[in-house]
């Protein structure tokens, strides 16, 4: 199981939020590039990078932090958040951003995910889907979508995604637990590569999802407050 050490950006900075409130905030570190490189040296393979404020802009706005953590840290990254052109992503991937999460656009023009796959390719090419009781959420999760998870996984699948995140925004910062079998329903149903992300609150929700065969999952708040140690997790779900 692939674990995403989370790192979102707001303002320069490395922060939390509670279900995805811009208002309910709590800063972790004015160095999201060290951040990086701490987990990193703690063993992760891969980090999950998110622009808050390029999510709210419907562009890139953090980009001084997002190439500093992709010039100081040898792990490859994916990186979400207001990347709603073809420019935006080429530009992301220029400066070494391994994967690109593509959340509102996708939702509201999963044709824009089949251009961007026929470009840069399946491995580069990340759709993020952000949801709440099951529905679709867009523009940073302010508003809700008529089209349901399960729906937007199977029509970007036809256009060639592989990879997908999926976020319970219910529960994202909340260290409630993952959803489970929301995540596992959506893995059986679609045969993606569904990453868990929202709800982790320890060991043992890692432990559930890797029993559940989900591939991937991010950790964020978890890391954050202690919860779980990397070392240790990467030692045993990796």
């Amino acid at each position: 199981m692939q674990l995403y050490p989370a790192i979102d950006i707001k303002g320069g900075r490395c922060v939390r939020l509670t279900q995805g409130l811009f208002d309910q905030e709590k800063v972790y570190g004015d160095s999201p590039a060290a951040m990086a490189k701490l987990w990193a040296s703690q063993g992760a393979t891969f980090l999950h990078l998110v622009d808050l404020d390029g999510a709210l802009a419907g562009q890139p706005v953090n980009e001084d932090a997002i190439r500093a953590i992709v010039a100081q840290v040898k792990v490859p990254v994916e990186l979400g958040g207001g990347l709603r052109s073809a420019g935006a992503v080429k530009a992301m991937l220029d400066f070494g951003v391994s994967r690109c999460i593509i959340g509102t656009k996708a939702a509201k023009c999963p044709e824009f995910i089949r251009r961007l796959v026929e470009e840069f390719g399946p491995e580069r090419i990340v759709a993020g889907v952000d949801a709440k009781d099951g529905m679709v959420a867009v523009d940073g999760w302010e508003r809700t979508s008529a089209i349901t998870a399960v729906e937007l996984c199977l029509k970007v699948k036809e256009y060639g995604v592989r990879h997908i995140i999926y976020t319970d925004i219910a529960r994202d910062g909340m260290m409630s637990g993952p959803n489970v079998a929301y995540t596992k329903m959506l893995t059986e149903k679609t045969g993606l590569d569904v990453v868990a992300s929202g709800g982790v609150s320890g060991m043992e929700d890692l432990n559930m999802l890797y029993q559940n065969g989900i591939t991937g999952v991010v950790i964020g708040k978890a890391l954050y407050e202690g919860k779980i140690s990397l070392a240790e997790a990467v030692k045993k779900f990796s």
